[in-house]
């Protein structure tokens, strides 16, 4: 058994108080956290999670955890920690991801929950001492794309007409981004993220690297996931439809309605940037190859958004020239 494997089921022994117990894989994700499924006699269940502390840090899990679940939305309640150790307990919101109960009949229910949980944190959630999403941060964010994907997963050298190219498009969409009104911003907010319960669908996590930032962006997330994609005029009418309710919600004037599809193309091509080049990253650095299959996905929602937003034409070009025909042969 690893090392990690034997401390964590020896912290359920002796600090959590657990005599029997079964444990099993529950998942892993993009970081170096894992979770574990613990089953305790009479059939309850608990998620036990393991985040080795010279790699990970609890606490803003912890932190975050607290304040989603005073916004009032559906997060894992926090039964025990040891943050020195890297172990947390936690509810267990059971296995059913979004991603694998989205269809073409269900899609408008669980994107409704979606949606008005979303709006919920994003009007009650409390950012004081969050990390702002600035423009270091995003632009931090979008160099992954040439860093990582371009230049060291395909193996391409930018002319300095693409590199001027790259920076004109990314001031604008940090322009745009910037521009938006500010919210707690969940940063992953996605098909493998969600969770079906019942009740208070839908269950939440993955939350640990929120933000204060843009409005739109866990609405990219969510719409223009990056592991599955829906028909672009569906994606339009649920874009509509948030913005008014952002209006009812107090997050948005009346008069501002009229831009959030405009804000929500424009940060999708910031995200998928960003989204592609640690598909990349964790295929090179972390030995995850399994994300570099939705890159194609991924980039193809900014060969699609410009279609109607002129400010990135320039790239989706260079994207359609010169990186997805690279990719097709990988």
């Amino acid at each position: 058994m690893p090392q990690r494997q034997a401390q964590l089921q020896h912290w359920l022994r002796e600090h959590c108080g657990f005599s029997e117990f079964s444990f099993e894989p529950a998942s892993g994700d993009a970081s170096f956290r894992r979770y574990f499924r613990i089953g305790l006699p009479g059939g309850r269940s608990l998620v036990a999670m393991d985040a080795p502390p010279d790699k990970e840090d609890c606490a803003p899990f912890v932190a975050v955890t607290g304040r989603l679940a005073r916004a009032g939305v559906h997060v894992p309640e926090i039964l025990e920690q040891d943050l020195q150790q890297g172990f947390l307990l936690l509810e267990d919101l059971g296995d059913q991801l979004y991603l694998g109960r989205l269809d073409e009949e269900s899609v408008d229910s669980l994107y409704a929950d979606a949606i008005q949980a979303m709006l919920q944190f994003q009007r009650q959630g409390d950012v004081q001492g969050l990390p702002p999403y600035d423009q270091e941060l995003l632009a931090r964010e979008m160099a992954l794309f040439p860093d990582w994907l371009v230049q060291k997963h395909l193996g391409l050298a930018l002319s300095q007409a693409e590199q001027s190219m790259l920076s004109r498009t990314f001031e604008h969409l940090i322009n745009n981004a910037l521009d938006q009104p500010r919210v707690l911003v969940h940063r992953d907010y996605h098909s493998r993220n969600l969770l079906l319960c019942e009740p208070d669908n839908p269950g939440i996590i993955d939350y640990q690297d929120a933000v204060h930032g843009p409005l739109t962006y866990d609405l990219v997330s969510l719409l223009r996931d990056c592991y599955i994609r829906w028909p672009s005029a569906q994606v339009d009418a649920w874009v509509e439809g948030y913005a008014y309710q952002a209006v009812e919600a107090g997050l948005l004037q009346q008069s501002q309605v009229g831009m959030v599809s405009e804000w929500f193309d424009l940060m999708g091509v910031q995200r998928h940037l960003k989204a592609a080049g640690i598909f990349a990253r964790l295929n090179h650095r972390d030995g995850k190859p399994g994300y570099l299959a939705d890159i194609p996905r991924t980039l193809g929602y900014i060969v699609e958004v410009a279609q109607r937003r002129p400010e990135v034409v320039e790239l989706a070009a260079f994207i359609e020239r010169r990186v997805l025909p690279e990719l097709d042969c990988r």
